[in-house]
């Protein structure tokens, strides 16, 4: 399957991102896509390309784009420059809906694990890249 422009990703590396992306995020997920003109399903899709794109980066490129500000066994938390999300948008051909969607999930993981988020700014993109290699049922 077509990942981006210029990707192509097995389709069971997808599912797996998408498995991997609904079992990190939980309830998260429905709570964004409650309140955003996305369904859940979508939302997840958006999620696992951002994950696959972040994997592809790797955690070097992705520090050289921002700050990392956390990490543990399971993830690594970034404030990237403002334009990751819309690169990712382009990127993808995502609807702008999809990518705000997607970013606020990040951008209220990051604010509980790393609490006060008052440097948060529109300037700055949130992002999880989350590491597990197998999701943890």
């Amino acid at each position: 399957m077509k990942l981006s422009q210029d990707t192509d990703v097995e389709f069971g590396e997808f599912s797996r991102a998408c498995d991997l992306v609904e079992d990190y995020y939980g309830d998260l997920v429905d709570d964004v896509a409650l309140h955003a003109p996305v369904s859940r399903r979508q939302l997840v899709a958006v999620l696992a390309r951002a994950q696959l794109s972040g994997r592809d980066l790797g955690p070097d490129d992705l520090a050289d784009l921002g700050e990392e500000i956390y990490q543990s066994n399971d993830e690594t938390l970034y404030w990237l420059d403002g334009e990751f999300w819309s690169r990712l948008r382009r990127e993808h051909n995502l609807h702008p809906d999809e990518g705000r969607a997607a970013r606020e999930v990040h951008r209220r993981l990051i604010e509980a694990i790393d609490g006060d988020v008052s440097y948060y700014n529109r300037d700055r993109d949130p992002f999880v890249l989350v590491e597990r290699v197998t999701p943890v049922s």
